[in-house]
């Protein structure tokens, strides 16, 4: 039996291999292939026969100057690119232990970015120049296993399995809209509100029946209404006068100072909710990670 492929040990094929074969199915062509790795094409072939041979397996049908990812070609492809792409954001990522600089991929929810962290960048930046974040956008908690990031801000519960967190804020939630709004519908009382549409904010579905169930009153209109991704859109329709929005107060002071949107009936609601930094526990020690942690913690008057 050839000891390569000896029971307990797989012979795991050469990265120059796996680069050269997912270059080739990812193109449709070991020559376009070639180019992209500043190889020949002769090498490409080479390399993918060699890959194939050790596999077992034929990854591509060869007819004429063509060639065509076969089904099990296609499948190892797909896997094969995720590997090297972890495989890059890896390297990456020890790369950056050299000394206390370094990039760190930060996954961001959109309005609490553009709203409150990134206005507060510059203080990072100035207390660790060496340091790069690059942002991501994810609306829901996500796998760090599957995905290229360091970090996370996270809304929700304290509850991310194999990761750290840290409690950075709560949250008030407050009913908003256009002065112009107001004055037509004339709201004396909360109940009033129901009269103009209710904007909708798609990850907090509960925020409207949550608020309205506080007043005492019926949620049977609570999802009832135009429907937004994000909280930097609900709050902009607010302002046209499309509705009313109900937001955290945080996201929209701006608005508020400016007086393009007013509080109705300043009733908050609040909950056990929050928004959360969030890391796999293998980068806890990634001097960006740490470097990040320290100073956002600084920020919301936790260290």
């Amino acid at each position: 039996m050839d000891r390569d492929w000896a029971p307990g040990r797989l012979s795991v094929p050469s990265l120059s291999a796996l680069a050269a074969f997912e270059a080739a199915a990812r193109h449709g062509s070991f020559t376009r292939a070639a180019e992209e790795l500043n190889l020949t094409q002769g090498a490409v072939s080479r390399q993918v026969a060699q890959l194939e041979a050790q596999l077992g397996v034929a990854l591509f049908e060869r007819v004429r100057k063509r060639v065509t990812p076969t089904p099990a070609g296609l499948a190892y492809a797909a896997e094969i690119r995720d590997g090297l792409s972890r495989l890059a954001a890896a390297t990456v990522s020890a790369m950056a232990f050299r000394g206390a600089a370094g990039v760190l991929h930060l996954a961001i929810l959109p309005t609490f970015g553009t709203r409150w962290l990134i206005p507060r960048l510059p203080r990072f930046i100035e207390a660790h120049p060496g340091v790069t974040i690059n942002f991501a956008t994810k609306l829901v908690p996500f796998d760090f296993a599957r995905e290229p990031l360091d970090a996370a801000i996270h809304f929700g519960d304290p509850v991310w399995p194999g990761a750290r967190l840290h409690r950075l804020m709560g949250e008030e939630i407050v009913p908003v809209a256009a002065p112009a709004l107001v004055a037509r519908l004339g709201f004396s009382a909360p109940a009033d509100m129901l009269r103009a549409p209710l904007l909708q904010q798609s990850t907090r579905p509960r925020a409207w029946a949550n608020w309205l169930e506080q007043q005492g009153l019926a949620p049977s209109r609570a999802v009832v209404g135009p429907r937004f991704e994000q909280f930097a859109m609900v709050s902009q329709a607010a302002v046209a006068g499309l509705g009313l929005a109900i937001v955290p107060r945080f996201l929209v002071e701006e608005e508020l100072r400016a007086g393009s949107l007013v509080i109705p009936f300043d009733l908050p609601v609040t909950g056990s909710e929050g928004y959360y930094l969030v890391y796999p526990e293998a980068r806890e020690r990634l001097p960006a990670v740490v470097a990040f942690r320290d100073w956002l913690l600084r920020e919301c008057g936790l260290a």
